[in-house]
């Protein structure tokens, strides 16, 4: 009975955990599609003028993301503090650092809301074109404090092996990459996008992994595998 109750929790919590993951992939790059869609063009003021709900929904669901990303470093923490607490706190300092950058960005692009009253107004374009760099900006900069509390995670999910050493691995090659991305982005070098896919790869195969397997039962009781193992052999 102890051990389907250990069973049952482990699965709860993984199944959250990778529910966050997927609802966060989602819920900001729908939005940031929407946003993207009205101000990806060279007279975007008169679209937003014409269209500002849709900017509003992506928005907030570019804000959902604050919530998601804020509960997956809180439901991690008592699991990965089993472990390490400093990799447990440096990982939820991150999420934490991340979603601050991530919400200045689409303060930035609400600002846009009223300026677009002004649309035919003289300097209005350039204001207007400065607040969207400012939403790239802060996205290149929270995306790269992800990448690097994504490293840390992997670090620890590798060595506990609460996940499969595959997969942790595909995240500790993906977000250097990631953050390599995001740094050359800021420097004005657009080749973030295509360096986004390795690192990406481990956010989408990790939830459904979490779904359908969860966190290896050992490590997350805080069991050494290792020990285990030499007593095995």
């Amino acid at each position: 009975m102890e051990r389907g109750r250990l069973t049952r929790s482990r699965m709860i919590y993984s199944r959250l955990i990778g529910a966050l993951f997927l609802l966060g992939f989602l819920s900001y790059g729908i939005g940031s599609g929407l946003v993207t869609s009205l101000v990806g063009g060279s007279n975007f003021l008169s679209a937003v003028a014409a269209s500002q709900t849709l900017l509003l929904v992506g928005a907030f669901l570019m804000f959902l993301n604050t919530g998601v990303d804020l509960g997956k470093g809180i439901l991690f923490f008592p699991i990965l503090e089993k472990h390490s607490k400093r990799t447990a706190l440096a990982y939820l300092t991150t999420m934490i650092v991340e979603v601050v950058l991530l919400d200045v960005g689409v303060l930035t692009l609400l600002m846009i809301v009223p300026l677009a009253k002004h649309a035919g107004e003289a300097g209005a374009q350039t204001i207007g074109s400065v607040l969207v760099q400012s939403n790239a900006m802060a996205y290149q900069m929270g995306e790269m404090t992800l990448g690097v509390g994504a490293v840390v995670l992997c670090v620890l999910l590798f060595r506990t092996r609460l996940i499969p050493r595959w997969l942790a691995i595909s995240g500790l090659i993906g977000y250097p990459i990631l953050v390599t991305g995001t740094i050359a982005e800021i420097f004005g070098i657009h080749i973030g996008l295509y360096l986004t896919i390795p690192g990406f790869f481990f956010e989408l195969v990790l939830p459904f992994w979490l779904f359908f397997k969860g966190f290896q039962p050992e490590a997350y009781r805080g069991l050494a595998v290792n020990n285990r193992s030499l007593q095995e052999a």
